[in-house]
């Protein structure tokens, strides 16, 4: 792992500044809390002793220095303080981001319409099974992703990437994609026409269908002017189980991998272009807007589940 994949692993990153916050906070429990503790206990002894001294020396000793010398004693340094306030809190943290949902912001057009550049989402963690974090190993098998969900994984041409498209083939599926239409294990996909989409950043419409694949009903583009065909697909593994043709292109899903498609179809760099997505690579399934900051607060109403 490089020094760039490191500083791209958020994951990593948190766990981290766990591990290390939490070895000072249990190194300050178990050890130097107590070193204070006795440093500060011979301190005031020797106080005590001396006001005691002078007591009987028939001098009013000032014991109104002892809880403030005391409090300094006993004070945390700033190092200990503040790894002591973090620790909970990043510790929290990394294990809702690990096991249960995770955020997101959409960076791209590729799953215009369903998702706008700018959205803020929610990823659920453990609905395809509970992995360890970091090395994203599954440990307890929860639930498989199914044709229609859109899903969070890594790139598998970059791990340090995420990438979000939607499942349209699971394992042992052909995909068959012909003249802008799917056909999945030799079932044609049902297409529904919607009005024209217009882009209001380029001023440009797209054609505009609402797709029903494996019974999800969502909203796709296609641009009329983009070629049917995969211009340049390349080398990944696997690569000999998929046809490709001046009309589109077929490929056998292999056990265990899946074949991702963006819903704004020829804006969208995915399994067409860069193969099958392995189960290992799987992140979680998104599920939910909670904000989007572009546009604000006009766009409020895009907040909630989608599919």
């Amino acid at each position: 792992m490089t020094f760039q994949d490191i500083l791209g692993n958020f994951s990593l990153i948190l766990f981290i500044l766990m591990v290390g916050t939490g070895i000072v906070w249990f190194l300050d429990v178990l050890y130097l809390k107590k070193q204070r503790r006795a440093k500060a206990d011979a301190v005031l002894a020797e106080f005590d002793a001396r006001n005691a001294k002078l007591a009987g020396e028939g001098i009013k000793a000032d014991n109104t220095g002892r809880a403030a010398l005391e409090a300094s004693l006993l004070r945390q340094p700033a190092w200990i303080e503040y790894s002591g306030s973090f620790f909970p809190v990043i510790a929290l943290v990394f294990f809702l981001r690990s096991f249960l949902y995770e955020p997101f912001k959409i960076p791209s057009t590729s799953m215009v319409p369903t998702l706008q550049v700018g959205d803020l989402i929610l990823v659920n963690k453990y609905q395809y099974g509970i992995r360890l974090p970091i090395i994203n190993k599954k440990i307890i098998d929860v639930g498989n992703p199914q044709r229609g969900d859109v899903m969070v994984f890594k790139y598998p041409e970059n791990m340090a990437l995420d990438y979000i498209k939607r499942v349209v083939g699971v394992p042992g599926d052909t995909v068959t994609y012909r003249n802008k239409r799917l056909i999945v294990n030799g079932q044609p996909v049902s297409y529904k026409p919607l009005p024209d989409y217009l882009d209001e950043e380029t001023l440009s419409y797209s054609k505009h269908l609402s797709e029903d694949l494996n019974g999800v009903a969502h909203q796709i583009l296609n641009n009329p002017r983009a070629p049917s065909y995969v211009a340049n697909p390349h080398d990944f593994p696997n690569r000999e189980l998929c046809n490709y043709d001046v009309e589109g292109f077929t490929c056998k899903v292999p056990a265990g991998q899946y074949f991702m498609m963006g819903d704004n179809r020829d804006n969208s760099l995915d399994s067409r272009y860069w193969g099958f997505v392995p189960d290992k690579n799987i992140v979680g399934k998104a599920f939910f807007i909670w904000l989007n900051l572009n546009n604000f607060p006009s766009n409020l109403g895009r907040i909630g589940n989608f599919q």
